[in-house]
């Protein structure tokens, strides 16, 4: 979650105003849990227990060993995927952390800035 906290503060990201929303598989109740604990504060935290918004939006190709998301990034605009972009899983370089200019830098180009 470092990863959030690090958009929310950097100004090259928030300059995009391009707003963050976390999802991942556990449940709200450990998601506000660990989101406390290492001080996300803007981000919404979304469970996706039912493994539906991880199916939709076809991250899954890309999962993990525990069989959920590694670390992909999905730029939705005008209610289509603009960029998507898998850090995590093996053949991606199994990155769980990418310097938040380059997040920006990838977001800007998608979205033609």
């Amino acid at each position: 979650m470092q990863q959030i906290v690090d958009l929310e503060t950097d100004g090259e990201y928030t300059a995009l105003n391009v707003p963050l929303v976390s999802i991942a598989f556990d449940s709200p109740e450990v998601l506000a849990a660990a989101a406390e604990a290492v001080g996300v504060t803007m981000t919404p935290m979304l469970s996706d227990s039912d493994h539906s918004v991880s199916g939709s939006y076809d991250v899954l190709q890309w999962a993990v060993g525990t069989g959920e998301p590694g670390h992909t990034f999905v730029l939705v605009d005008g209610g289509k995927i603009a960029w998507i972009r898998d850090y995590g899983a093996a053949e991606n370089g199994g990155s769980m952390y990418v310097p938040p200019v380059e997040i920006a830098q990838q977001v800007a180009d998608a979205l033609g800035r």
